[in-house]
């Protein structure tokens, strides 16, 4: 039987090899770590590679996702569907072995890392929703969501301050199923980090409540297996494993130094490894011997077969339990989803009184009220400012997991990447809320749930000028137009409670990429009717028609819309041929067919001018050179909504000024 070391020895070659025939890459993190990720894959990690997809599987995060070398060759060699041919073709335009790990569950790829410090975040989201999963589907005897959240993070995880916001946060909840490997090796691209991250790191997590477990060599098997069985022994914290290393080791002069982070270790050196190490084969091939050690597929049959039996006994026991279990972690709605929609959108005509849609988002909420279980709702200590806590729902708190809320606290990025792990895990849709400014603090989380296509909604309030007094600071206005640039993400700006109830309901329904809902904090009147809904769905609709083919199209958004109306009205009381269009999510509109575009905003009509409260970049793609835009160019002022919108033009005087300017 082979040694631990010559096991991880497989490691260390495959990834110096891909590194140099790629010309690209990072070959020391995965050198140093092998030892760690031996121990792991081979001896805790529940899994089973032949079924990637199971359930009750562990997850394993590598946040220092430029180590990625040492994930995919920990895949190949574990027998999950990554060839060897990938692993040649490692960096390469079109292969899965892509420079960092992205999603992709048919091979074992839990989240996208790169950006350094997320997945620590995503790894606190998986651990959590195991915890609200289990607390709300495990029975006596029957624990059928019972698995630990493995994450391996570098100094550059830990100097991101997101890994401040995730890692308190965990501590705060006691996520005991959540271990963390540190691969303190003291070295990033600039070399030495002694010289700007001097940190105490393990007295920073026993601050954040974790258990850490100090000084392990991580490149012994032995005692990094006694750590994690000592991190596994505590039931009430997570765990810090410190593991130090060496960098590539065992490079001769590249190993322990920045040489060995981010280039390849060149022939010379890679002779000298394979030396040391005793390694004759040839790149890219592996002995049988070790190879069969390696390989764990019958291990996780057996493992995934002892649930799958427990599982059966479960379903005998609590039938209905057991299919809302499959249910939600299959991402199927409800079975009563359409009826639930339908008095959605009910509820939401039945409002008249004008109201902020903020307000009309509770109401949705209020409405879904537990229809939808698998909503996981919070704020970044904005809650009674977003609305994003229905009457009902219960709080998670360190000693009761089975709620539907969380209070994220002044975390707008560790919110953010957090949802993106709670939505990876699966069995929940999280939304949690902020301010529209703040999320420039959340954005590159933002960004890799739309890079993962993961079903994340985002709830946005105060959502412009109209905020008012707050000022400059907390008004935005390049937001809209910068969050629209993001591909896969749908943003949608409702005028009214109906728009409202219908971005919940598309939010809701998306399977292929997250959401982000902009909310006023101002009143706004209800404008659309009821036998809109289903206009409103596709993006963008005529809210107000004229008589005859139009002459002038005027397009407006969110708390615009009802400014631009007035105006609208105005103009074709004059006898002006003016259609009023709302535009409450332009990706969604731009994703309709051409005909329907076409019926909306016809070609032939050249004048036109776009109304909202922002930047104006964004909106001449669909006035044209013939037409105008109305928006903010400047930031805002601090004042009452009324005098912002007055002195920066956003009225409904002079939006019929403009309209008949337009016209001639």
């Amino acid at each position: 039987m082979p040694t631990r070391r010559e096991l991880a020895n497989v490691i260390r070659v495959l990834a110096m090899d891909a590194v140099q025939q790629a010309n690209s890459g990072h070959p020391g993190a995965p050198m140093g770590m092998a030892d760690m990720g031996e121990v792991l894959w081979r001896e805790f990690l529940k899994h089973n590679p032949a079924n990637p997809r199971w359930w009750d599987r562990d997850r394993f995060v590598l946040s220092n996702g430029h180590a990625s070398m040492l994930l995919y060759a920990l895949l190949h060699l574990t027998g999950y569907p990554v060839s060897m041919d990938e692993l040649r073709h490692f960096r390469q335009l079109g292969s899965r072995t892509a420079g960092h790990p992205e999603h992709d569950l048919a091979m074992g790829i839990e989240t996208t890392t790169g950006p350094l410090g997320q997945g620590l975040a995503n790894a606190v989201g998986f651990a959590l929703a195991e915890r609200v999963l289990a607390a709300q589907f495990n029975q006596p005897g029957l624990d059928i969501v019972d698995h630990h959240t493995w994450v391996f993070v570098g100094d550059g995880c830990l100097m991101e301050g997101i890994s401040h916001e995730a890692a308190s946060l965990a501590g705060t909840l006691g996520l005991s199923k959540l271990i963390c490997l540190y691969d303190d090796n003291g070295i990033s691209i600039d070399g030495k980090v002694a010289g700007w991250f001097a940190d105490d790191t393990p007295k920073r997590f026993e601050a954040y409540g974790w258990q850490v477990i100090r000084a392990v060599d991580g490149q012994d098997g032995d005692a990094v297996a006694a750590a994690i069985r000592a991190a596994q022994a505590d039931t009430a914290r997570p765990s810090l494993i410190c593991c130090r290393t060496v960098i590539g080791y065992p490079a001769p002069t590249r190993g322990g130094t920045a040489k060995a982070h981010g280039e390849p270790l060149g022939s010379e050196e890679i002779a000298a490894v394979r030396r040391l190490l005793g390694w004759t084969e040839p790149p890219f091939q592996v002995p049988a011997p070790l190879r069969e050690a390696w390989d764990c597929q019958a291990k996780g049959r057996a493992a995934e077969a002892r649930w799958q039996d427990l599982f059966g006994r479960y379903q005998a026991a609590h039938p209905g339990l057991a299919a809302e279990f499959l249910r939600r972690m299959q991402g199927e709605l409800p079975a009563s989803w359409l009826q639930q929609r339908a008095a959605l959108y009910t509820v939401a005509t039945g409002i008249s009184a004008p109201q902020a849609t903020r307000v009309s988002s509770q109401s949705a909420l209020e409405s879904l009220g537990d229809g939808v279980p698998e909503l996981l709702g919070g704020s970044a200590d904005l809650t009674g400012s977003n609305n994003t806590l229905r009457k009902g729902a219960r709080v998670i708190t360190p000693t009761d997991a089975a709620g539907s809320y969380l209070h994220y606290g002044v975390r707008e990025f560790g919110m953010s990447a957090i949802m993106n792990g709670l939505a990876l895990h699966g069995g929940l849709i999280p939304f949690g809320g902020t301010f529209l400014t703040f999320s420039d603090y959340a954005r590159n989380a933002v960004r890799m749930a739309a890079l993962m296509r993961q079903r994340v909604i985002h709830v946005y309030t105060h959502d412009s000028i109209g905020l008012g007094e707050d000022g400059p600071t907390h008004q935005p206005i390049e937001h809209l137009a910068s969050l629209r640039l993001m591909p896969h993400l749908h943003l949608w700006r409702p005028a009214d409670a109906l728009e409202t109830a219908v971005s919940w309901a598309q939010a809701i329904e998306r399977q292929d990429g997250p959401s982000a809902l902009v909310l006023t904090r101002q009143a706004l009147p209800q404008l659309a009717g009821a036998a809109q809904a289903p206009l409103i769905a596709r993006g963008g609709y005529v809210l107000l028609d004229c008589a005859g083919a139009p002459e002038c199209l005027v397009i407006a958004t969110g708390s615009e819309v009802s400014i631009a109306i007035e105006a609208v009205r105005s103009a074709q009381a004059q006898g002006r041929r003016v259609r009023l269009v709302s535009m409450p999510c332009t990706a969604v509109f731009e994703a309709q067919d051409a005909a329907w575009r076409e019926t909306v905003l016809p070609a032939a009509v050249t004048a036109r001018l776009s109304v909202e409260a922002g930047a104006t970049a964004s909106w001449w793609q669909y006035v044209g050179s013939k037409g105008r835009v109305l928006g903010i160019d400047e930031f805002g002022a601090s004042g009452k909504a009324p005098e912002l919108f007055k002195k920066f033009g956003l009225t409904a005087a002079n939006v019929l000024a403009l309209i008949l300017e337009l016209l001639g």
